[in-house]
């Protein structure tokens, strides 16, 4: 889609993701107000408003009646996309996790991640596998790529001590997920990572993430199906929460 036919409303809410991404705007910083995005950028009023109010509705600013507009603070807060960490909902449920790195190089796009990515095959990505564990048992094999340009320093991490899910969340704001999941009978090599009998099948997720338009990452996530499910807790808009406590799509470990 062209610049000129995307609505400016959406062109300011970019603008602003951006300048947020790229640490200009860091946590708890101001955000320019309406009367300064006019001022600066030219859209009208109701065009600066609209732009801070999605902005705020989904959890890139905090606006404070009567004070300003804030950078949410993405490390304190979990993100309106519904995108967890494995480590933190095995710590919800009073236990330890830890993991086991098997990769964590460059390599090149094979047909499957260049087609989620958006990319050409061969074009070099990073990627990562790990076994997570819940106190010693493992219960999700990760097999993520990432687009270089969204995460330069993603192989400079130490994935034994911090998730990538968790370590891309702090380099910038997801804009859109999409999750597939499905039942399938493991490989073999599935099979030896995550202690599975030969007769059991596993839950895998599939997940795409998005980041200032464009793909940034994409995974496939294996998980015993004996020791993981996925649960889910949904309030139409207008109802009253009853149930708040559920978690919506925490998988987990029996």
């Amino acid at each position: 889609m062209s610049a000129d036919i995307i609505p400016r409303y959406r062109q300011l809410k970019e603008l602003i993701i951006e300048r947020i991404s790229s640490g200009e705007l860091r946590p708890q910083d101001r955000v320019p107000s309406e009367n300064e995005l006019v001022d600066s950028t030219g859209v009208s009023r109701m065009t600066a408003n609209r732009a801070l109010r999605e902005l705020d509705k989904e959890g890139y600013v905090d606006r404070v009646a009567g004070v300003g507009t804030f950078v949410a603070d993405f490390k304190a807060a979990s993100h309106v996309l519904e995108v967890r960490n494995i480590a933190d909902e095995i710590g919800r449920r009073g236990n330890e996790h830890s993991a086991n790195v098997l990769t964590c190089a460059e390599t090149p796009a094979d047909r499957h991640a260049a087609a989620a990515l958006k990319t050409k095959v061969g074009i070099p990505l990073l990627h990562v596998r790990l076994v997570h564990l819940e106190n010693g048992l493992p219960i999700q094999l990760e097999d993520r790529y990432v687009m270089p340009e969204f995460a330069p320093e993603f192989l400079q991490q130490d994935f034994s001590k911090v998730t990538p899910s968790a370590y891309l969340s702090s380099v910038s704001p997801l804009q859109e997920a999409e999750h597939v999941v499905r039942a399938a009978m493991p490989d073999v090599e599935t099979k030896k990572y995550l202690d599975m009998s030969d007769e059991e099948p596993c839950l895998v997720v599939t997940r795409r993430t998005w980041a200032h338009g464009k793909p940034a990452t994409f995974a496939r996530l294996h998980h015993p199906g004996s020791r993981f499910e996925l649960s889910g807790h949904y309030v139409p808009p207008g109802t009253q929460a009853f149930g708040s406590d559920a978690n919506s799509g925490v998988g987990k470990h029996e």
